[in-house]
């Protein structure tokens, strides 16, 4: 008989915590603090549409929900920006059989719900809200929905609560315990560009869309419905910034001048911007990730910024590091869970400079000269010499590869394409044997 696991947390990470947990023969009590979402409760205007990638994949194959989450999303093969003349220039993520896939945070949450419903030893609780935790009898309590007060207790207890969460607000309190939380000075809010006449995609829909404006940017992913989910990550303060859109003609003269091309395509641009929250962006670094037999997952050990599409896919990963540990430890959780936290935090730690690095490179980079120019001679590398030259974007979107190993190897990627820039050395790229030599100097030797 499998231990009782207590779930803080049904969203992405927590729901698919549990499937892995029931499958190997544990009990699993999964609280929510939100109303469930199977019966149309999610809430939207507050979410990013996400980027699954190859590390998400791989964490929805072993529960065989892949195919099902394809079937509703969108392959994104590259990336398009747009000008402020609305010309528009498309830049590949890799090689042509290569996608990243927009999907719904709220549907893809659903369907994992559904699965875990599936099995008989999870147990699901809606609209309880953790308000403490007691780490030395692994005691969470919750707040019911008719207002009372209950304890639960577990063998573990696996916080996946979130950016904000209360396990982790417990553990911060214990001495030694290394916290931090810094808040972008952006903002970001939901917009939408509707579908064309009978659902069609008014723009390129196998593309995440950019418009990149130097100091602050909006992009665009693809929905099944025709349409697609925009965001529009401005300064809080300053001369451009949320601050100073207040009135209906400060929004529109802002979107006339720096996004008129998207404005034909936004017919509730006012109603959704006056409506829609402005969400705020935040990079969350915490050691340890656990105490006693508590654990955190996802958010609640490392919220990260939206800008490498990595968030999901790394708290999917968390899950499939920690069902790897129960594995090889057959059932020893204090061993299970201090590998675990190993394991996970350096790159975890990776994944959120990557993220912040990735946001300068969307805003401010992928519009310039100089900067499309080295892309060009990457997409030539890495057309010419397949495995042998790898990008940073590659390792961190379409392999498994640790996070911490893609940060060290973009900053050497970096070095090598400078050299050849300033070595004038573009001339011999199309000498495959010349090249050859320069990958196995800089990478194999």
């Amino acid at each position: 008989m499998g231990e009782k696991i207590i779930l803080v947390g049904g969203g992405l990470a927590g729901s698919l915590m549990s499937i892995y947990l029931a499958k190997r023969g544990h009990e699993v009590h999964l609280y929510e603090r939100r109303s469930d979402m199977r019966k149309g409760k999610y809430e939207g205007g507050r979410s990013i549409n996400l980027a699954l990638s190859t590390r998400g994949i791989n964490a929805l194959n072993k529960v065989g929900l892949t195919e099902e989450i394809l079937e509703i999303s969108i392959p994104m093969k590259g990336r398009i920006m747009h000008s402020t003349a609305g010309d528009l220039n498309y830049q590949p993520y890799g090689r042509e059989d290569q996608a990243i896939y927009s999907v719904s945070r709220g549907e893809l949450n659903v369907r994992l719900l559904q699965l875990a419903d599936q099995y008989s030893n999870i147990h699901m609780y809606f609209d309880h809200r953790c308000t403490k935790m007691d780490l030395d009898t692994n005691t969470a309590t919750f707040e019911t929905p008719n207002g009372s007060i209950m304890d639960v207790s577990g063998d573990v207890v696996l916080a996946t609560d979130g950016a904000f969460s209360a396990v982790r607000d417990a553990m911060i309190r214990h001495p030694r315990y290394s916290y931090s939380q810094t808040y972008e000075s952006y903002g970001y809010k939901e917009l939408e560009i509707v579908p064309g006449e009978n659902g069609a995609f008014q723009m390129e829909e196998k593309a995440l869309h950019i418009w990149p404006r130097s100091s602050f940017m909006m992009i665009a992913l693809p929905n099944p419905g025709g349409n697609f989910t925009c965001t529009l990550f401005l300064p809080y303060e300053g001369d451009v910034s949320f601050s100073k859109l207040n009135s209906d003609m400060e929004i529109m003269d802002f979107f006339k001048t720096y996004f008129n091309d998207s404005i034909p395509l936004m017919p509730n641009l006012l109603e959704d911007f006056k409506k829609n929250p402005i969400g705020h962006l935040t990079t969350i670094k915490t050691y340890p990730w656990v105490f006693n037999r508590s654990a955190l997952m996802g958010d609640s050990a490392h919220a990260v910024v939206p800008f490498y599409g990595q968030g999901m896919n790394c708290s999917f990963e968390d899950c499939v590091v920690l069902d790897e540990c129960i594995e090889k430890f057959e059932g020893d959780w204090d061993k299970i869970l201090d590998e675990y936290q190993k394991l996970r935090k350096p790159n975890a730690d990776s994944i959120a400079t990557l993220a912040v690095q990735n946001f300068v490179e969307m805003r401010d980079l992928v519009g310039l000269p100089e900067f499309l120019h080295k892309k060009g001679i990457e997409k030539k590398l890495i057309d010419a010499f397949p495995g042998r030259y790898r990008t940073q974007y590659e390792r961190v979107t379409f392999s498994n590869d640790n996070y911490l190993d893609a940060l060290n190897a973009g900053e050497k990627n970096d070095r090598f394409l400078n050299y050849i820039v300033e070595n004038q050395l573009e001339s011999k790229l199309d000498d495959h044997e010349f090249v050859s030599g320069l990958i196995q100097e800089w990478f194999e030797s």
